[in-house]
């Protein structure tokens, strides 16, 4: 008896409930099983090989999965990579004139870098007096509003020139 309580059988919900009794779905739930096509683990006795024969159009025994192959072979290690010597320490008179070899090297990049942009068109700048001439060209382009006249009323009381109020019976006889 010892040997069958360490062993396992794997349980697949191959089949849906719908349109079985209920008892047959509470046995299918009493296997821990809650989706369609999933798989438990559960001990291999009697008890649950008769609870997974009591509803066999439900659920299937599936064998086990064999590892897969690349499981088998032992991982690879990745080691550090290998350092470089150190380069030799320059006398001092040579550091020198490397760092003034470096220095005119930047300067000539700088100066390669600069000439791009000075190729590039540039625009006029605008500045406080121009904008100042055209001000008074803009006020004189304008057409400046007369003021108006002095209202006179007529004799009915209504102003001259003022819009009036059409009523929708004269709207509709004009057309």
């Amino acid at each position: 008896m010892s040997d069958k309580t360490h062993k396992t059988i794997r349980i697949k919900w191959v089949r849906s409930g719908i349109g079985f009794t209920y008892r047959q779905k509470t046995i299918v739930r009493s296997l821990g099983l809650k989706r369609l096509n999933q798989i438990v683990v559960r001990p291999d006795t009697p008890q649950i090989r008769g609870i997974v024969a009591a509803v066999p159009h439900l659920l299937a025994i599936v064998p086990e999965t064999p590892a897969p192959a690349w499981a088998s072979v032992p991982e690879y290690t990745v080691h550090p990579p290998e350092v470089a010597p150190a380069a030799p320490v320059k006398p001092a008179a040579e550091a020198v004139g490397a760092e003034a070899a470096s220095e005119a090297v930047t300067v000539e990049t700088a100066a390669e870098e600069e000439e791009p942009q000075a190729a590039e068109p540039l625009r006029p700048a605008k500045t406080a007096h121009k904008k100042a001439e055209k001000a008074p060209a803009k006020a004189a382009a304008k057409k400046v509003k007369p003021a108006p006249a002095a209202e006179t009323k007529s004799k009915a009381g209504k102003k001259k020139g003022a819009p009036q109020k059409v009523s929708k019976t004269a709207k509709a006889s004009k057309k």
